[in-house]
């Protein structure tokens, strides 16, 4: 008799709906281990393991839980990798495709949320909404017309990437009045534009666009991209917002261009480190909207995601091919091996 397919997962916060959708598969069993406290008793989960469901939160889970090469030797059952969100920090990719394990995400899962908050942070610092409420809570004296913002509609906001958020991104900017223009290696010209968007060059979305917003992934060739070059090609006055991922964009070069001037303000919701420290100089800027790495964390959202993620395992130990994978090279790999239907020792 075939055991129970076993997914496992930390006991970091999760929406309940995923433990839910899993207690339906009769054929389908969940193990939660502490992140802190129990290493053995993790091991143990983790080492019986078809399914490793690992947290996307690079600084709430701790390193020994990542889904690296040394965990993965561990893990000697393990043949998928579900990260719980659009993001893939905690997961060694390439470790994984190299030992046949497929990796999934929750892309798109929650891009609107991502995307009503973009456009949020245009919109405040656009209209400077934050330095007028800050300073209405330890001044008066000032006039209207010194906190006079500006009308987003007719401005040019750029795109650096148009995958699920920036599409939703691109279709709240239009019904504002705007024109939007995008930047994706990914994405054919003519794909671009379908989604909402005037096809340019990373160079002309920073030379053109009133507002840059990042919405790209993090890796490799993304790391540090906007650095100080960058943000010295964009447009004096202009704003950068990223909810995108920390470290592709250089956090003391934004500083600098702040500082000297050259940009009007920037929304940031993603950073080096999470939280970043008190004492940490865009925290002290007035023309920084800053946020705590939450553009996708609503209800909503976390509902959403943990839902997807659920219905993906389970897609993927019933052998089908997930519609999130990561690097698909491995799936030809998991599927011959037929590794779900072996008896666990």
């Amino acid at each position: 008799m075939t055991q129970a397919k076993r997914v496992v997962r930390s006991d970091l916060w999760l929406n309940p709906v995923f433990d839910a959708r899993l207690a339906q598969e009769q054929d389908i069993s969940l193990g939660v281990f502490p992140v802190r406290g129990n290493p053995a008793a993790a091991w143990d989960m983790l080492a019986g393991a078809h399914v490793y469901h690992v947290s996307a939160a690079k600084d709430e889970l701790p390193q020994e839980w990542f889904a690296t090469g040394e965990l993965i030797a561990r893990c000697p059952r393990l043949f998928c990798v579900s990260s719980s969100g659009a993001g893939y920090d905690t997961v060694d990719v390439p470790a994984c495709t190299a030992a046949g394990i497929a990796v999934v995400n929750q892309a798109g899962g929650n891009a609107d949320s991502v995307a009503e908050h973009t456009l949020a942070m245009l919109l405040s610092l656009s209209r400077h909404m934050m330095q007028c409420d800050r300073r209405m809570r330890r001044e008066t004296g000032f006039t209207r017309e010194d906190i006079m913002g500006h009308e987003a509609r007719g401005r040019t906001v750029g795109l650096v990437g148009i995958g699920n958020v920036g599409t939703r991104v691109a279709r709240l900017a239009r019904a504002f009045g705007m024109e939007v223009i995008a930047t994706d290696p990914y994405v054919p010209a003519a794909e671009i534009e379908r989604r909402g968007a005037r096809p340019a060059t990373l160079q002309q979305v920073l030379e053109q666009s009133d507002f840059v917003s990042l919405h790209c992934p993090r890796d490799a060739s993304t790391l540090k991209m906007i650095d100080a070059a960058a943000f010295g090609r964009m447009k004096k006055g202009a704003i950068f917002i990223t909810t995108a991922r920390g470290g592709i964009h250089d956090e003391a070069a934004l500083v600098a261009a702040l500082r000297s001037g050259h940009l009007a303000g920037a929304g940031v919701d993603v950073w080096d480190r999470e939280p970043p420290p008190l004492d940490h100089p865009l925290l002290a800027m007035d023309n920084v909207f800053a946020t705590f790495h939450n553009a996708g964390v609503t209800h909503e959202a976390r509902r959403n995601v943990a839902r997807i993620a659920a219905d993906q395992i389970v897609d993927v130990l019933a052998g089908e091919l997930p519609p999130r994978l990561v690097n698909p090279e491995v799936w030809a790999i998991v599927a011959e091996a037929k590794r779900l239907l072996q008896p666990m020792r």
